[in-house]
């Protein structure tokens, strides 16, 4: 059953801690109750604005939401085991890294390097969740969502939802236009660890173990322990996790940079493309650790814009272009936010 709210805070559906307030707010817990509510709303309200939000640990609101806030409580993970792998249907309002959890529990291998992201099943799909050279998109085979149009069901092959870094066609051409309920992912039975990113055989080494002896709740807890060291907790202090997305670039402005800058990070994409660290870049215009109001850079990983206490989302905002600008008059760059920008496009 559907339960509805109004006026409501979303003070704690969004990691940033923005004090903001939905108009509605719909918490389902099943898919024939979201076709309900979205056939209701079509009928009686077919032009109010409607956001469908998981964890909130990708939004930044910049004033109240002026429609109905949509928020999934379907849970449940059922499992296959099939010649080809370990097949899961996951409920989109499971916490990602308890899926983690459960996966490495049970000997289901694949999601390790994913371990300790914050938000949900769902937005795992949407946003192409991705860390320590992994991508959701690798394990996952199809996603089930409903259309907030219509109310009908969906099922998308993988090779559908358009997967790029950080993108999908949920967050781009589709957006706004489906509710993701459920996610399968195909992991494997057979351990395979992925160590060649981000200091994790470095951090292997210094807790003692051989990369030919890691399991995958060695790996796991490394990843955790990496992740803690240089993210905040945003139950401490407001933050969305990386605000903004490596950029790709040519290869010609990669080695112009490099020209000036010999340390400059690069991951490779393609024979004409290379992936630049926005951190890195951040960096170099002097914002790690600055402040502009109270908004500001966290002083351990520049790509992290932090909540002081009391910041408004037009406070980060703020700070969002000031960077931007910075890193585009100093290294013709644009980087762009990861993060979903509610009331406003940056």
């Amino acid at each position: 059953m559907a339960r509805i709210e109004y006026n409501y805070p979303l003070l704690s559906h969004n990691t940033f801690g923005i004090e903001a307030h939905a108009d509605r707010f719909v918490a389902y817990d099943s898919v024939e109750d979201l076709r309900q509510v979205v056939r209701r709303l079509r009928a009686d309200s077919p032009d109010v604005p409607v956001l469908h939000i998981g964890g909130g640990s990708n939004l930044l609101f910049l004033s109240d939401f002026k429609g109905v806030v949509l928020h999934s409580a379907i849970g449940g993970i059922e499992c296959e085991e099939r010649p080809d792998g370990i097949r899961l249907r996951v409920g989109a309002a499971i916490v990602w890294d308890d899926l983690v959890a459960y996966c490495v529990e049970h000997g289901f291998y694949g999601l390790e390097n994913l371990s300790f992201i914050p938000g949900e099943v769902g937005a795992s799909a949407v946003q192409n969740i991705g860390a320590y050279g992994a991508e959701a998109k690798d394990v996952i085979t199809a996603v089930e969502a409903v259309g907030l149009r219509d109310g009908e069901v969906r099922v998308f092959d993988v090779s559908e939802c358009g997967y790029a870094y950080r993108k999908s066609i949920f967050k781009e051409e589709w957006r706004g236009r489906y509710a993701v309920t459920h996610v399968h992912f195909r992991l494997s039975s057979t351990f395979r660890p992925n160590l060649d990113y981000g200091g994790i055989r470095e951090a292997l080494s210094a807790g003692g173990i051989r990369p030919e002896e890691v399991t995958a709740q060695d790996l796991r807890r490394v990843v955790i322990a990496i992740r803690k060291a240089k993210l905040p907790d945003p139950k401490v202090q407001g933050n969305a996790g990386s605000f903004f997305m490596n950029p790709v670039v040519s290869r010609e402005v990669y080695e112009a940079i490099k020209g000036d800058y010999p340390d400059v990070p690069r991951y490779e994409v393609d024979a004409e493309r290379v992936k630049i660290s926005a951190g890195w870049l951040i960096e170099r215009c002097g914002w790690k650790g600055r402040s502009l109001g109270r908004a500001a850079v966290h002083d351990r990983q520049a790509l992290v814009l932090v909540n002081k206490g009391g910041a408004t989302g037009r406070d980060i905002l703020a700070l969002c272009e000031a960077i931007r600008a910075d890193v585009l008059s100093r290294f013709g760059i644009s980087i762009t936010p990861e993060v979903n920008i509610i009331g406003g496009c940056a």
